[in-house]
Order: C-alpha cells, then sequence, then structure tokens
C-alpha cells in the first residue's frame, strides 16, 4: 500500500496540511497512521466530508 504526506494530500484534495492533520487526529480519515511527528494516509484514502455543512434532504430541495 502507498502512503502520502499530508503535504501531498493536501495538493491531492485542495485543502490545507494542517486541515488534514486535523482530519487525521479526529479520526476521520481511514487508515491513516501517525509515524513520528508525521502522518501517513493511504493514497486511495477518501476525502471526508465537511462536517461543518449539513446536506438537505431531497424532499428539502423541492
Amino acid at each position: 500500500m502507498e502512503y502520502l504526506t499530508t503535504i501531498e494530500m493536501s495538493e491531492k484534495w485542495n485543502i490545507t496540511s494542517r486541515r488534514i492533520g486535523v482530519l487525521c487526529s479526529e479520526g476521520r480519515i481511514d487508515g491513516a497512521i501517525k509515524k513520528g511527528k508525521t502522518w501517513l494516509i493511504p493514497s486511495d484514502a477518501v476525502k471526508p466530508e465537511d462536517a461543518r455543512y449539513k446536506k438537505k434532504p431531497e424532499e428539502d430541495k423541492q
């Protein structure tokens, strides 16, 4: 399995590496492991949804 750093993932997901570190520490990225001070994230990891916004149900959109 190939792992990427927070900096590499920040370029892939278009968010800051600091935010990715927070998501890792909160356990919101599956498979992320900490090696020393560095977070290693699987290259096929899925970007978590932004918890600040709630999705509206389909019936509310109409």
